[in-house]
């Protein structure tokens, strides 16, 4: 491939500012057997508890005292510099990154710092033969809190609720912390219930808090895992994790699915913006931090305390490495592969004291993980030694071969604890017992999965000899509206923002702009908090919104315009652009890219005889209207400086985009804090993003680090002090499919 002026500054780019953080090294390799970083993430990685040091079978080497595969968390994952290009990293504090294990001899072991505890060991065997069978059965079935009441959740012993995306009590969108409040002590009340002899074990409510409360009015909406990858900082994760935490406890809810630990390899999947990174050294040094920000520090006073809440590491395993990133599809890796790629982020998460784990939709060279034992099983609870309970994905199990969305031994078998059954709960409740009570599955298999779910909830002080809850209005922020979108919260994510944008061009030192510009603001998602803030955003796709339903939140036109009035200069919006022709204006900027989507909808879809053109990553064939808005500026004002904003939750082809502006921003999916991309455009805060993801050079490339033909690779990022003006990207569109 001929080397164009354009790559050769890309490349010099990319050797230049590689990023530190995280352990980064200068390795091909996922693994890192190349320059070892300082956290022992090279071929040799410690797995023992404590001190360990490891080095690459490079020059570079270093040692840390992050906690190894027993996983005590109480190292500093850091520590020195590697001869070569390697660089020590890592967060500090507690419950850093184990660093990645090696896969070459098979599954590595790794425990929770979370010790057994033998008084709640002994109150879950007393417990536990009290149960009548169909007590147990029902602390093994979750329901959507649409699809039951608080009396049928007496009735039938049931263990959890949850509320799917653009769920809300009363189905209320606008729902107030206080009305959330109510229907979880609805729920709670009915469930402690012991008239009838019933034991009356406490209720838990889970959501799908992924990048704040995202559910819920007024909450802070942090940025998307896609974007706090690019920031490479754990330390911030942590921070997320317990800010996170406080708002849901706010709505009287229990615990999070949250995090996701997908390793994205291809970009065309709809959920690669649910991801930190194509690299699991990002998702390894990410995944034990945000545990220990939502849950606490594991063997600490402050572990599932007052202020923390019950963490979901998901989707186990494979989910961001599907066939064509099929969402649900099938992952054809290797156990070897699997393990060194899209086990990573457990081998941290679970060190750290994760208490459940989700199983993924996706199959395992055609097998669905929801019916995979010897991973459920044989791998999670025997070799990394987890003891908290598995939760399945919504109606998950009823994918698995033989089984519907009513009834499914086969899922339970093969160690999922907890069946997510939102709408057919009665009949699958109905069913597992009767196949309890017929030898489908044995009372060994019930005891063991209830057992897992009563130790979950002791160690949140629930119920049992260390209980410190009660209902749910009766704990720390219930039904306080002033936590939701706190100043302090809504500050942290600002600052998330500002770490998170990645500048990807920046020819004739357009960047950065003067805060007394007189600017053009433009683009679809120039004044709108819902394409800012993506999918899992007040709805399930995050779609159907307006700015009026994220109260507190910040577009990022406003943001701007608040700095340059508070500068002297003015901002104007024009969504078309066609306000370039009748002002003058200092510089454009142009917020495009996509609009939000979740899973499925997500999916860049395979191309078949239907549609023979649907499989591209080239971003002007779905969104035209965006490289219509550029030309309208660049037409009407030649010598305008542009830049560009560009919102997406995944790289994707803008050679086209690039061409036509002075500037351009990764800004991924930003959340609720729009001023945060102001900051760095006007300079009151410098660029500081890396990809974690690398950036495609053609519509159809699929490309991971350490692949040759990115067109930005992997921790590529500019500063303002890069001026360069690059050549013209080529812009070929071939308008076919991509297989």
């Amino acid at each position: 491939m001929r080397l164009t002026r354009y790559a050769t500054w890309i490349m010099a780019a990319a050797v230049v500012l590689a990023p530190a953080a995280c352990g980064d090294d200068t390795s091909d390799n996922p693994t890192g057997s190349g320059a070892s970083s300082g956290a022992g993430a090279g071929s040799g990685a410690s797995s023992g508890a404590g001190a360990g040091s490891g080095s690459g079978s490079g020059s570079g080497s270093g040692s840390g005292a992050g906690a190894g595969s027993s996983g005590s968390g109480s190292g500093t994952g850091g520590g020195g510099t590697g001869g070569s290009d390697s660089t020590g990293g890592g967060g500090s504090g507690a419950g850093d990154s184990v660093g990645l294990l090696p896969c070459d001899n098979g599954w590595p072991e790794v425990r929770s710092a979370i010790a057994q505890d033998p008084a709640i060991e002994a109150a879950i065997a007393e417990l536990l033969g009290k149960m009548k069978v169909e007590e147990k059965v029902g602390q093994m079935v979750q329901a959507e809190i649409q699809k039951i009441t608080p009396a049928e959740v007496k009735q039938y012993n049931i263990g959890s609720v949850l509320n799917g995306g653009g769920s809300w009590p009363g189905k209320n969108k606008n729902a107030t912390a206080a009305d959330w409040v109510k229907l979880a002590d609805d729920f709670y009340n009915a469930s402690v219930d012991t008239s009838g002899g019933r034991v009356g074990i406490p209720i838990i409510w889970g959501i799908d808090a992924v990048h704040g409360n995202n559910n819920v009015r007024g909450a802070t909406l942090f940025p998307h895992n896609i974007g706090l990858g690019a920031a490479h900082d754990p330390d911030l994760l942590e921070r997320i994790g317990a800010a996170t935490a406080k708002e849901v406890l706010a709505t009287g809810l229990d615990w999070t699915f949250a995090p996701t630990l997908a390793t994205v390899r291809d970009d065309r999947w709809g959920r690669t913006y649910e991801g930190y990174s194509e690299d699991p050294e990002i998702v390894n040094a990410y995944g034990g931090r945000i545990v220990q920000g939502i849950q606490g520090a594991a063997n600490s006073p402050d572990l599932l305390g007052a202020t923390r809440v019950i963490a979901t590491a998901k989707h186990f395993i494979g989910d961001g490495g599907t066939d064509k990133g099929d969402d649900q599809g099938n992952n054809l890796a290797s156990d070897t592969e699997l393990c060194t790629i899209h086990a990573q982020g457990y081998l941290s998460a679970i060190p750290a004291g994760a208490q459940t784990v989700m199983a993924s939709y996706n199959s395992i060279r055609g097998q669905k993980m929801h019916g995979k034992g010897d991973l459920l099983t044989g791998v999670l609870k025997d070799k990394f030694h987890f003891d908290g309970f598995v939760i399945g994905d919504w109606n998950g199990h009823g994918q698995v071969s033989g089984c519907t969305n009513s009834s499914c031994a086969a899922s339970i078998n093969a160690g999922v604890d907890m069946i997510m059954v939102p709408d057919d709960w009665k009949a699958f409740y109905e069913n597992t017992l009767s196949q309890v009570k017929g030898g489908q599955i044995s009372m060994a298999r019930v005891d063991d999965a209830v057992t897992r779910i009563l130790r979950v909830k002791m160690r949140a002080g629930l119920l049992g000899p260390k209980k410190t809850k009660q209902a749910p209005s009766k704990r720390m922020f219930a039904g306080d509206q002033s936590v939701l979108g706190q100043a302090e919260h809504r500050a942290l994510a600002r600052e998330a923002v500002r770490k998170s944008l990645v500048l990807l061009k920046n020819a004739r030192g357009v960047l950065p702009l003067a805060a007394s510009a007189k600017v053009l603001v433009a683009g679809k998602s120039a004044d709108s908090i819902s394409n800012q803030s993506g999918g899992w955003s007040r709805t399930w796709q995050g779609t159907e919104l307006t700015n009026a339903d994220f109260p507190g939140a910040t577009s990022i036109f406003k943001g701007i315009q608040d700095l340059v009035s508070a500068g002297g200069g003015q901002a104007t919006l024009s969504a078309d652009g066609s306000g370039a022709s009748s002002g003058s204006f200092d510089a454009a900027i142009v917020v495009i890219g996509e609009t939000p989507y979740a899973e499925m909808q997500g999916d860049i879809q395979v191309a078949t005889d239907d549609t023979p053109h649907a499989k591209t990553l080239e971003h002007a064939a779905y969104h035209p209207e965006d490289l219509q808005v550029l030309q309208a500026i660049r037409t009407a004002k030649s010598d305008l400086p542009i830049v560009t904003v560009f919102l997406s939750g995944r790289p994707l082809y803008v050679n086209k985009e690039l061409n036509r502006s002075d500037a351009f921003v990764a800004a991924w999916l930003p959340g609720s804090e729009g001023g945060g991309v102001a900051d760095v455009l006007f300079g009151k805060q410098q660029f500081q993003g890396k990809l974690s993801f690398s950036w495609p050079a053609t519509e159809c490339q699929r490309v991971n680090r350490g692949d040759d033909g990115a067109l930005f690779p992997y921790g590529f990022g500019l500063t303002t002090e890069n001026k360069e003006t690059p050549a013209a990207l080529p812009e070929p569109s071939s308008g076919g499919g991509c297989n």
